[in-house]
């Protein structure tokens, strides 16, 4: 398992985490979203190592923009 944290701007209700969750929850080998409007951050825990570049893609997808953190 790997899990990797990002820092995600732009999100600032309910609603946005659901965005990020749906569009990263299609990321194959992601086992597990954790996503937080109020503090900011995205938790990804994958089977399979998952390329940053390819989390980012789906948070930008939903509308929103994200930076590593871990």
């Amino acid at each position: 398992m790997a899990t990797n944290e990002y820092q995600v701007t732009g999100m600032t209700c309910g609603h946005c985490e659901m965005s990020i969750r749906e569009e990263v929850a299609e990321i194959a080998g992601v086992e597990d979203i954790q996503v937080s409007a109020q503090t900011g951050k995205l938790v990804v825990t994958s089977s399979d190592s998952v390329e940053d570049g390819q989390i980012l893609a789906a948070v930008a997808e939903a509308g929103y923009s994200a930076v590593r953190t871990v």
